[in-house]
């Protein structure tokens, strides 16, 4: 039998029930498994569908089974590195799941920029949510709104109080106390933070990591300075500091600014680490090849996606309440950093 399909138009289940010799009924319990249809009836229907490249749509049959299959992730920022890393990881998790994953970002954080984008979400028919919201603040809206989904909020410090199973935490505190240890085993005593923006909880629980390490091994310290993520923010800062150089190792909260601190110490025709150690946070792609090659903190956000698609599909199903372990950090020495030469 000749296979002739409209070139115009993809090949549909009716073509395949005409291939097959079938009525399109029968194609569609095929689709479904369905039990009554004889082994001999489906192997040609299957051999219909491999000659005409037929390819069934999921959505269609999910949606009038009541499920579309869609998971919302409600976002408070995509542009830095790590909530667009963590929103990576959730769309791999997800489609390696079986799910297409929509993004809906919050533009501010005003209550009706945030209802906006869960509205949004919602009126996508998602079956669950992932919560991504870097800021303290949006939180605090977000508690006070009806989310009748299941939903999962991921977040950066566990010490901020129970916001009960759907919850996962990556321990950025304790990642922060790595990088400082690291540079107060090397022998400095005198060195800086430079912070993330002070409403972010990441910057927050990076900051409290420094000052909790300094303290446990009696070291004194100055106030950390507040940034704002960029490698431009960075460079300005170093410039400043290198006016007066009080300083033999600095931890900044990002590897961008890490960047922008190593940039303003080669304009100074200083040396890294033999004048002065830098540690970064995050282990962004790029940061092997600074120069010389960042000392900085990993995140596992392969990791971090599979664990909330988990606790979301449990949720989903109806499932026990899965309780994932904290994520912690991993301090990945380069050449960034030694000890100090004075």
């Amino acid at each position: 039998m000749s296979i002739e399909v409209p070139k115009a138009r993809a090949p549909s289940i009716r073509d395949v029930a005409r291939v097959a010799e079938v009525s399109y009924q029968t194609v569609s319990r095929v689709l479904n498994d369905h039990p009554s249809i004889r082994d001999s009836t489906r192997a040609r229907v299957v051999q219909a569908m491999k000659d005409l490249n037929y390819r069934p749509n999921r959505a269609a049959r999910d949606l009038s089974r009541g499920r579309s299959r869609t998971i919302g992730v409600l976002s408070a920022s995509s542009a830095e590195y790590g909530p667009a890393s963590s929103i990576a990881a959730i769309q791999d998790a997800g489609r390696d799941a079986g799910y297409l994953v929509n993004i809906a970002n919050i533009a501010g954080d005003k209550p009706e920029s945030i209802q906006g984008a869960l509205d949004h979400l919602l009126n996508q028919g998602v079956e669950g949510i992932v919560v991504i919201a870097p800021q303290e603040r949006v939180f605090a809206v977000l508690q006070r709104l009806s989310i009748d989904v299941p939903f999962v909020t991921l977040q950066s410090d566990g010490n901020r109080g129970n916001r009960g199973n759907r919850t996962l935490f990556v321990d950025q505190i304790a990642g922060a106390r790595l990088a400082t240890r690291h540079l107060i085993q090397l022998g400095h005593r005198r060195i800086f933070h430079l912070a993330g923006p002070q409403n972010w909880i990441e910057a927050e629980a990076r900051m409290h990591g420094f000052l909790v390490e300094m303290g446990a091994r009696d070291v004194p310290t100055t106030a950390p300075i507040l940034g704002d993520w960029t490698a431009n923010f960075g460079y300005q800062v170093g410039r400043e500091l290198l006016r007066v150089r009080d300083f033999t190792a600095i931890f900044s909260s990002n590897d961008q600014m890490a960047l922008g601190l190593m940039h303003a110490l080669h304009d100074e025709g200083l040396s890294i680490p033999g004048d002065v150690s830098i540690v970064g946070f995050d282990d962004i792609p790029e940061a092997a090849h600074f120069w010389p090659p960042l000392t900085t903190v990993r995140q596992d956000f392969a990791e971090l996606g599979r664990r909330c698609i988990a606790v979301l599909l449990s949720e989903i199903a109806g499932e026990g309440a899965v309780h994932p372990d904290t994520l912690v950090p991993e301090l990945i020495v380069r050449s960034s950093t030694a000890a100090p030469s004075f």
